[in-house]
This record gives structure tokens, sequence and C-alpha cells, in this order.
């Protein structure tokens, strides 16, 4: 056990210390006010979200993007509070704005909802977000600049939590540190395996041309992986990060332990259906590393592991985790957060354990409907 516990630690090492050397190869894209040129069609995807959708509109409202250059498509998932009222009261003076109506068909609405938008779009750049995130200002002009200078097909662009002061809280934005740091570092090393649908954007002629969502409409979550998995295969060149402040949107966090825990059950469901060699192995080392610590700390307890090693090995995962959600934390100027890294590293091992148990046990809930894992 001694042996594949040092394997396992090395291969973590090395992993996650390559994604730490991409995350610097991935430098911050700097605004040099253009003219504006690319029009854009916002698909934001929304289910009961009457308190959220406020704070949205008024980040549209305060985009610095020529208004003739953007549209903003609202797609009702059947919600069943006042959402829909709530966004004609607040459109009146957006003349860019438009309310469409999905009825739900298949096991993954939200995929129903972005096709629908995109088959309305007036616009060739599709951009999809979230109903409760808030936009920045420079956010289009982001965008814009990178398709301007780089002309690709597809954009990755960075999420962050907001910030709330509590455990919870800061325990979720450690954790979309260490994503969002994975992330940036997979595009640095030329191994891109993940994106965020809150933040991500095409052009329609890609979406067409690699049939859309069409081979995981079976599954409810992963508009955004499962996509980016298709772009990979046909267009691996023309798919670029967009790593600019200007370009960070900005979401909730879940309330409470019980509905983060559902949350990561949901993403668990998806990981089966990965395509993509490298993200399965990333999956695999983490999960084994996290493995790892429980594993050797229970055999400690039983007298039959090593103490100084599973201390040796505590410190490793400690040190090189801290450096990518440390570079992670400037970009994102969320160095706050790290007060409370020391005690979400101890529990995190115990929780992602927890969560992959859960998931091959149990559905999940997600916007008030039950699915199927």
């Amino acid at each position: 056990m001694i042996l594949i516990s040092i394997i396992i630690t090395i291969l973590y090492l090395v992993l996650i210390g390559c994604f730490s050397f991409g995350f610097d190869k991935i430098k911050n894209f700097m605004l040099e006010d253009l003219i504006s040129k690319t029009k854009f069609s916002i698909i934001i995807p929304f289910r009961n979200e009457a308190k959220n959708l406020p704070d949205l509109l008024k980040s549209i409202k305060s985009l610095n993007y020529p208004k003739h250059l953007f549209e903003v498509i609202l797609v009702d998932d059947m919600s069943e509070d006042n959402s829909v009222k709530l966004i004609k009261e607040c459109k009146l003076n957006m003349k860019n704005i438009s309310i469409l109506s999905n009825k739900k068909q298949t096991t993954s609405p939200k995929k129903e909802c972005i096709t629908l938008g995109i088959n309305q779009a007036k616009f060739e750049w599709i951009i999809t977000t979230d109903a409760d995130c808030v936009l920045p200002k420079y956010w289009l002009d982001s965008y814009d600049e990178l398709i301007q200078k780089t002309n690709p097909k597809c954009v990755v662009a960075p999420v962050s939590f907001k910030e709330t002061g509590t455990f919870l809280n800061r325990f979720q934005i450690l954790d979309l540190l260490s994503l969002q740091g994975a992330t940036i570092g997979g595009f640095g090393i030329k191994k891109p395996f993940l994106c965020n649908g809150a933040n991500l954007a095409y052009t329609k002629a890609l979406f067409l041309q690699v049939n859309g969502f069409e081979g995981n409409t079976n599954i409810a979550s992963g508009d955004d992986i499962f996509l980016l998995e298709k772009v990979l295969k046909t267009h691996p060149q023309e798919l670029h990060y967009l790593k600019s402040e200007h370009a960070i949107i900005k979401t909730n966090s879940q309330q409470s332990w019980k509905a983060l825990t559902s949350q990561r059950v949901r993403w668990a469901a998806k990981t089966s259906s990965y395509n993509n060699w490298f993200g399965k192995l990333t999956g695999l080392i983490v999960l084994l590393m996290n493995a790892v610590i429980i594993t050797d700390l229970l055999l400690l307890i039983f007298a039959v592991f090593n103490f100084k090693i599973w201390l040796y090995i505590l410190v490793i995962k400690f040190s090189i985790d801290f450096l990518l959600i440390y570079k992670s934390s400037i970009f994102f100027n969320q160095k706050g957060v790290l007060i409370s890294f020391l005690f979400a590293f101890i529990l995190y091992p115990f929780f992602s354990a927890y969560v992959a148990v859960i998931s091959m046990f149990s559905n999940y809930q997600w916007k008030g409907r039950e699915f199927k894992k």
C-alpha cells in the first residue's frame, strides 16, 4: 500500500504541477479599445429564477457594448414563479431582449432551451450564460477583441462565485478556483478538458456542424463539456481561452450543504459519459489521490501504515494544491478566501468521497425536478 500511495502521489504532483505551469502559459488578455465589430446572441435559459433575474438584467443594461451589436434571448424552462412577468416588466426599455418558452421533451431541458435559442438567434456568435449570473461591464468587449485578434470558433471564459463570507461559500470558491485553475492550466499545456456553460461562446455554424448536443440529450447537464469534446475533435486549433479580468462572470454558490451535495452528484452523473481521455485520466488521478488520503489515514489508525509517509503525502498534496489555487485566487481577485484553505483541504477528501459514493446509488434533483443518474 505504501508503494501504491507513493506512485499516486507522484502522479498527482506531476498533474497539478503541469496545470500550475500551464496556468502561467496563458497570458492575461489586455483590452486595447478596438472598434467593436462582433455581433453576439446571448442565450440564457432560466427556470424559477425570479430572485436572481433583477441582478442579471441590471448587469445586461450596464454592458458597455453597442446595443445594436448584441441581442439577449431568455428561454423559459417552464418556470412556476413570476420570472417571465418580472422580465417583461424590466425589459420595457431594452428592445434587444426577447423571451422564448421551451416545453420539456427530453431529460435535458437546459440543452433544449439553448438549442431553441440558437435556432432563433439573429447573430453568428452565440454566448451562453446562466440566470443567476452577473455580467461584467466589458464582458462583450473582451470577447470581441479576442475574436478580432485570434479568429476562433469557440471561446472558453472564466467563472467565479460571489463572496458571502460564510465557510460554505469559501469552501465552494476554493473548489471552483481549483477547477478554474485546472481549466486554464489545461489550455496552457495544450490539453483543454474543462469549461463552464455560464461563460462559453461559439459560432452558430460550429454548433450546427457538430450537430449541437446530439448524442448526450439523455444526460441532464453537460451542455458545456460535451460540446467542448466535439470542438476538440473537429476544431482544436480554433479553441481559445479568454483569460481576462473583464470577462469574469460572477454566479451564486449553493446555500446549503444539501444543495451543494445535490449539485456535485449532478456533475458526477455525467463523468462516465466523458470521451476526453485526458479529462478521464485527470478525474481518476484526483479521485485516487483523495482516496489515498482517507485510506492511509484509516490504516494509520489501525497502526498498519507509516505516519511519516502519510504526513509527507499530505504535505505534498497541500503544497501543490495551494500553488494552483493561489495562482487562481490572484487572477480572480479572491485571495481573501485562502483563510479557509487549511480546513477546506482537510474536509475536501471526505466530501468528494461522500459525493462519489452517493452518486453511484441515488438520483438527483435540479430546479425542482428529479433526474435519474
